[in-house]
């Protein structure tokens, strides 16, 4: 029977039984026409899926092919199919990323950023010239690319800087092919700038309590948030008093914070005090790159959550500028943490904590993040 017919069928059978029920012999045939679609619908499904398998393996390998031709028709392929490959995460952000990866300089800015480019791709440019900027590439010695910072400002990455910071200088990107990618968040606690304390420690709690606001909390948070961390935290503590950053360490295990529940006076708990870039480029590998099952909003992106919570960290106020930011965040003392704690799952590369003294030394901000469920 056609579908045709079935709706046909349905309107010849409308009376039903007193207690307004199909009538007789259709309740069978309705549940063996639902079998039927069903099937049909798992079928497409299925097929649905290997389209979209099929479609993000010609995206990659145009992307991943250098030379002015794959990106002419990786071009091409983009503006008109938009296509969806079935992922959770935009397309074009991750293809900028490749292409800065895999092509020259000169035939991005040659056939990416021409001057009658579609206005489509408009999101592609954006994240190329913020992928090009963190890479190192001098943007000033190509005039496309000078053009290219005139990111609408409603756009999130207006508010990001159109060259590098020297903090941004150590950026780790990740190393991929059309097969695969490697690369993982260097989130171990280093061996220089330990300032572990001796144990055991006092037992006692601190009486500060955590005034962050939910704006300051979100934003303190973005780079786990975005990267899909398995779990996060954020505190911030405001002092009566200037405290030197010497005194900082044996503040830290004294605070009421959830990850810390539970710590005892002798269990493990290792601080080191942290430059700023390595700080930053910690927050960048865990948004760009993502978590243990996630691929990351890559360079451009990670690049702007990285600094949004570093700006909540450093206590910058709402709307600051990004020299505003840095500005703060070089005044502030660093400290990056670990400890034995069942929030803490201690697995290599899955937790880590970052404590930032604000220049006045009065308001200590924590981040804890872990990517262990």
């Amino acid at each position: 029977m056609s579908d045709f017919e079935f709706e046909s069928a349905k309107s010849t059978h409308s009376s039903g039984d007193a207690h307004g029920g199909p009538p007789q012999g259709d309740a069978s045939y309705l549940r063996k026409r639902g079998e039927q679609l069903a099937d049909r619908h798992a079928d497409a499904v299925r097929q649905v899926r290997e389209y979209e398998r099929q479609l993000a393996h010609v995206v990659r390998m145009l992307a991943f092919t250098p030379g002015r031709d794959s990106l002419v028709n990786l071009l091409r392929l983009l503006d008109e199919k938009r296509p969806s490959i079935g992922s959770p995460r935009p397309l074009l952000p991750f293809v900028a990323s490749v292409l800065a990866e895999h092509h020259q300089v000169s035939d991005l800015v040659a056939v990416v950023f021409e001057p009658r480019g579609r206005e489509y791709l408009n999101e592609l440019r954006a994240c190329l010239f913020h992928e090009l900027v963190l890479r190192g590439v001098r943007t000033d010695a190509y005039p496309a690319l000078r053009s290219a910072v005139h990111v609408p400002p409603w756009h999130p990455l207006f508010w990001l800087p159109a060259h590098r910071i020297d903090v941004e200088s150590g950026a780790d990107f990740p190393r991929r092919s059309v097969n695969g990618s490697a690369y993982g968040v260097p989130s171990q606690l280093p061996a220089e700038g330990r300032v572990d304390l001796p144990t055991p420690r006092t037992s006692e709690r601190s009486a500060l309590h955590d005034t962050a606001t939910a704006d300051v909390r979100e934003s303190i948070v973005a780079a786990v948030r975005v990267g899909e961390w398995a779990g996060h935290g954020a505190w911030v503590f405001t002092l009566d008093e200037a405290l030197p950053p010497e005194c900082v360490p044996a503040l830290l295990p004294t605070l009421p914070m959830g990850c810390l529940d539970g710590l005892g006076p002798t269990d493990r708990f290792e601080v080191a005090v942290r430059p700023l870039d390595e700080i930053w480029r910690l927050l960048f590998d865990t948004a760009s790159m993502g978590g243990m099952y996630d691929s990351g909003v890559h360079g451009a992106y990670g690049r702007l959550w990285a600094w949004r919570s570093i700006a909540g960290l450093s206590g910058a106020p709402a709307g600051a500028s990004a020299e505003e930011v840095e500005h703060r965040a070089r005044q502030s003392t660093w400290f990056h943490f670990e400890a034995d704690t069942d929030w803490f799952h201690g697995d290599i590369d899955s937790d880590y904590g970052v404590a930032a003294l604000s220049p006045d030394r009065r308001r200590i901000a924590v981040l804890a993040a872990t990517d262990t469920d």
